[in-house]
């Protein structure tokens, strides 16, 4: 096996392996139907077979960039998270100082969703969590 082979290979079992997490994480059965399914459902190309979510699951291929982009938006992950696995700025920056750890792939892409937003919004979202945690503990405490 050449290099450039074998460096192609470790590439598609890893794309396998985020794949798998990232259904995992969003609650999705890894099943090559059910990726087939559920993906052709969100793509307006042409459809997948089940056997073709299978090569992508066993890590024997990996989707073109447009259907990596569909799996990425359906799954809440960035597309090149789960592409190359590589965080993007705001993630790595968060994970160097320890504020993700045990943060799925879809814990990760909400809080750069979070960052994105403009200030006003985020501070929305930042009542909205509080309140919920609030309910929490009042329900908890009950």
């Amino acid at each position: 096996m050449t290099v450039s082979r074998m460096s192609s290979s470790k590439e598609t079992q890893a794309f396998a392996q985020r794949l798998r997490q990232a259904l995992e994480a969003s609650g999705v059965r890894i099943s090559p139907t059910v990726v087939a399914n559920e993906f052709n459902l969100r793509y307006w190309g042409r459809s997948i077979t089940p056997h073709t979510a299978r090569n992508w699951l066993l890590g024997k291929s990996i989707p073109t960039q447009d259907k990596l982009r569909v799996l990425a938006d359906w799954l809440q992950v960035g597309p090149d998270e789960l592409r190359f696995g590589q965080a993007t700025g705001l993630q790595k920056a968060a994970e160097d100082t320890g504020m993700t750890a045990g943060f799925n792939m879809a814990d990760r892409e909400m809080l750069s969703r979070y960052m994105a937003l403009p200030v006003h919004d985020r501070r929305t979202v930042r009542e909205v969590v509080a309140a919920m945690h609030l309910a929490t503990q009042v329900r908890g405490a009950s």
